[in-house]
């Protein structure tokens, strides 16, 4: 995700009998960042009653994190190209632990979604230069192939994983805990990483462009919150207007930052690539649409059917498997029918699929209305992502390789925040409308899911326009049949 795909380092070759320890090691690093984006939901329920969470504020427990790895990830990799690889994983890796270390010990909203905050920034400094770190141990071909489907299948695990340690975890002890576990990981991960991981830094040189993060974070996070308070202070309100303003004038001068800083955080140019550009944009409106679901899901499985944390844990474990299953099936389908015509697909799938979840009711059955939804959105969006990823990706040069899956995996963080962010507003907008009829409580939730899904179809209808449009034939010609393969491991 850095800035550049730089060469293997001298350093990193000296240490060939070492290298597949250095796998593992990162590895470790990146599970446990990929462990807290599924762990934390299933708990939601529990960390809602304990510090009286209202559901509009609940989602900033989700969005905090999202929007600072989204929003610094960037700068991550550039940091690591910088100052060292070695170096800005292990500062990560310390700043994440530390932060689930505070999380566990919140007592107030404003904690949490602080300290959730650091989490997210300490992920950003550890998933790119990780991902660096492999790049420069492992030499192109076979061996950095099976390195990159590690580092896949660790995201996979880790996903799977998070869902079952968070239930366990979340009954048996308490939800704080979900926050501890990461502790001893990073710390196995600090001492063996501090002595066995060679350091390497990136062959260019240049300035920090602390500011672009800075500016297009706070955007980010002010728009975010206007979308938020619209809820409760109304759209039209001071409030609302304030910090929609305040978001904008950031990301205003985010962009004429970009365009005079001499070592931009983000090459403005690279958006003239019509493919990058549709695809990354699709990815914000599939994420919007797609991360919601997991989170009113998990929520409705909870507070409305009654499961337990294990049971809710247990309960969307085919949702991994049938991402696993979604992606290994669009690698066979890629060089069949075409780049374009998969993406199409992978997002009609996704959109039935949240249309089928307006089938839940508060007596729902789990193997009749959620399992069949759950499943389809899951396959669709596994065979969404990887052809996806390939039109981020192609019509690249090498050295904006690093920037545009750095980007790509930037609009998965955004579009997952600002989707949860607008869907979380109409859907509690709706509840309370119900409410106020004299609905009961229970159907009241069901209602505002409901309109959540309906809008999150529509999110998927409109990237799929968004492709039917913007895509050419020829903006696609240059992907081969062999690289759906690699694309799927690296991601």
């Amino acid at each position: 995700m850095s800035t550049a795909q730089p060469a293997v380092s001298a350093q990193a070759r000296s240490t060939d009998t070492n290298r597949w320890v250095v796998l593992v090691l990162v590895c470790l690093a990146q599970f446990m960042v990929v462990l807290d984006a599924t762990i934390v939901n299933v708990a939601l329920p529990s960390i809602q009653s304990d510090l009286h969470f209202s559901p509009g504020n609940l989602a900033w427990i989700i969005n905090s994190y999202t929007l600072l790895f989204g929003g610094f990830l960037l700068l991550g990799g550039r940091a690591a190209d910088l100052f060292g690889r070695k170096k800005i994983f292990l500062a990560g890796v310390i700043l994440f632990s530390a932060a689930s270390a505070l999380c566990a010990l919140a007592t107030s909203q404003g904690m949490l979604i602080g300290f959730r905050g650091l989490q997210g920034l300490g992920a950003a400094l550890v998933s790119p230069a990780a991902l660096s770190i492999i790049m420069t141990t492992f030499a192109d071909g076979a061996e950095r192939t099976k390195a990159l489907a590690a580092w896949g299948a660790i995201a996979a695990s880790g996903s799977a994983f998070g869902l079952l340690l968070g239930g366990v975890l979340t009954e048996s002890l308490s939800w704080q805990w979900i926050f501890l576990v990461n502790v001893p990981i990073g710390i196995a991960a600090f001492v063996a990483s501090l002595r066995l991981v060679p350091e390497s830094i990136g062959k260019e040189s240049g300035s920090f462009d602390l500011f672009g993060a800075v500016s297009v974070t706070g955007g980010l996070v002010a728009i975010v919150y206007a979308i938020v308070r619209a809820e409760s202070d109304g759209w039209g309100s001071t409030a609302t207007l304030g910090f929609g303003a305040l978001g904008i004038l950031l990301l205003v001068a985010f962009v004429l930052v970009e365009r005079v800083h001499k070592d931009p955080l983000v090459r403005l140019g690279i958006f003239k690539i019509r493919s990058l550009s549709t695809a990354n944009g699709v990815m914000i409106l599939v994420m919007g649409g797609m991360f919601a679901m997991f989170f009113f899901a998990t929520i409705y499985v909870q507070e409305v059917l009654g499961y337990s944390p294990i049971e809710a844990g247990l309960a969307f474990l085919p949702f991994t498997v049938g991402i696993i299953g979604g992606s290994i099936a669009a690698q066979q389908l890629i060089p069949r029918i075409g780049v374009r015509a998969q993406i199409l697909f992978g997002i009609a799938l996704s959109a039935i699929g949240l249309l089928l979840m307006t089938r839940i009711t508060p007596e729902g059955d789990y193997v009749t209305e959620l399992l069949p939804a759950v499943i389809l959105i899951a396959v669709g969006m596994g065979n969404t992502f990887v052809p996806l990823t390939l039109l981020a990706t192609t019509n690249v040069e090498g050295e904006d390789a690093g920037l545009a899956s750095g980007l790509f995996n930037t609009s998965q963080q955004v579009g997952g925040a600002l989707g949860l962010a607008i869907l979380a507003t109409f859907a509690t907008s709706r509840t309370n409308s119900s409410l106020s009829d004299g609905i009961a409580p229970n159907q009241a939730l069901v209602d505002g899911y409901h309109l959540a899904f309906v809008i999150g179809a529509i999110f998927a209808v409109v990237a799929a326009v968004a492709i039917i449009l913007l895509i050419r034939r020829s903006d696609v010609a240059s992907i081969n049949a062999e690289e759906p393969a690699a694309v799927a491991m690296a991601h």
